[in-house]
Parts: C-alpha cells; structure tokens; sequence
C-alpha cells in the first residue's frame, strides 16, 4: 500500500495525547503494515510527546517539524500563528510519491471507511471528512454549503499542496487568526476539485454539545475538543466514551 499516515501534535492536553495513543493503534490495525506512520511535533520536545503517548511511540515515526513552517505562510498568520493551527502546513507536504492521509490525534478509526477506501483507489482525488456543522472562518464564500470537516485530509501522490495552498492564500487575501479559518482554507482546498467525502456515519463528530453527535460511527469517530487542557466538559464527555472506543478497538481487531 503505496500510503503516509501523518499526524500533527503540540502541547496537547493530557487526554490528547491518550487520543493520539489510540489513533495510531486503530490506524496501524486499519492500514496494516505496509502503510507508513509519522507524527509531526511542534511547540515540544519529540522526546516529550513521545513520552506523553507511552509504548505505542515505538510503532511510529515522529518529525520534529517546530521550524518547518515555510517561509511563505508566515504573512498570512497573525502573531498567534493563527493559534496554533498553521502546524498542520509544518512541512506542507511529505511523502511526495503516496498517498498521504492526515488524522487529527483525536481521530480513532477501527475499520477502513468506504470513503477512504475509495480514495485509495484513485490516483488523483483529494479527501476530506463530513461535519455536523460548516465553521469556515474567512474563507466561507471559497467552500460548499455542506459542513466539511479538516480532521481527515486526504491528498494523492505527486500534489503540490504547497503550491496550492499558496495560490488560495494569495486570492484570498486574508490573514489566517483562528481554527475555523484553517479548517476553511483545507476545505476550500479539497473541494476545489475531485474528492471524497467520509459522512459522519462513518467517523462521527463526537461531543458533549449538539449538534455534535453522542454516538460513534461505524468506522470510528472524532473526539472534539478534548485537546484544549481547561475543558473539563469534553474531559468527562471522553473519558464517558473511552471504554466504548477500546470495545471497538478489540471487537474489530481481536
């Protein structure tokens, strides 16, 4: 499997590093071996993260990607490096020949999406997830109606997501100062041309306040909000669910 899963890691909560723990084990069982596993650090030390993730550390690569923001993103991020988000482009880009999967560390899948599958397949389509609510930030008037969600970016081999990231920053014009307009931009992005859509049914939206969903999907599910360290809402929402989630874990993969 010509396939790059990557991950982008901070000064997480504590949970979000148990989140990350459990995203890499779902995603090696999902993917197999033949897949390669990297996590992009920021903000921290690799022995750190890796540390705060414990044994399963071993089963991934990790890249230190701290200073790898490119030079040409900087004036368009404002003095809060659009608080923090701008580190899913630190590079903008590895693995050049495969398909590249990006998870968000709150991502746990235990079964492949059709959606993903599909993706795979193709040779020139991008991915992207399906949201219970369109928070576009900046760049609403650049994406569809439909809420689309940048905790799962897919891109196919030989994109120069650099370049197009580049370009729409350029037409765009605006500064990037939030989550919402990152999560914009990457939509924007993808849904300029062929793509995939994996639907909530597949990964849900998981969280204590609606719209966000109470259930998981059936391939897996996305944990929001439990990487901010003071939100003690989301803590106890995941730590409600997490029994469940390791269930399915070992329900799917023995």
């Amino acid at each position: 499997m010509s396939l790059a899963v990557r991950w982008t890691i901070g000064d997480v909560s504590s949970r979000g590093f148990e989140l990350l723990a459990l995203s890499i084990t779902g995603a090696r069982k999902v993917f197999g071996p033949r897949a390669t596993y990297v996590v992009c650090v920021n903000t921290i030390s690799v022995d750190c993260a890796q540390a705060r993730v414990g044994p399963v550390a071993k089963c991934v690569d990790w890249h230190d990607s701290t200073g790898e923001v490119p030079s040409w993103l900087s004036p368009y991020l404002d003095a809060n490096m659009a608080e923090g988000v701008a580190w899913k482009f630190a590079p903008p880009r590895l693995f050049p020949e495969r398909h590249v999967l990006s998870l968000d560390n709150d991502v746990i899948l235990w079964c492949m999406p059709p959606a993903i599958r599909d993706w795979l397949q193709d040779t020139d389509a991008l991915l992207i997830a399906e949201d219970v609510l369109a928070c576009y930030g900046q760049f609403a008037h650049h994406c569809p109606k439909e809420p689309r969600n940048s905790g799962i970016v897919g891109i196919p081999p030989h994109y120069d997501r650099g370049f197009h990231l580049r370009a729409l920053l350029g037409e765009a014009g605006v500064r990037l100062s939030s989550e919402a307009d990152e999560q914009g931009l990457q939509v924007a992005l993808v849904t300029s041309r062929k793509h995939r859509v994996v639907s909530v049914r597949e990964v849900a939206i998981c969280g204590y306040f609606r719209p966000h969903l109470l259930e998981l999907g059936s391939c897996g599910a996305h944990f929001v909000g439990v990487n901010v360290k003071q939100y003690p809402v989301a803590h106890a929402f995941w730590d409600g669910m997490k029994a469940e989630v390791r269930q399915r874990l070992s329900q799917t993969f023995g």
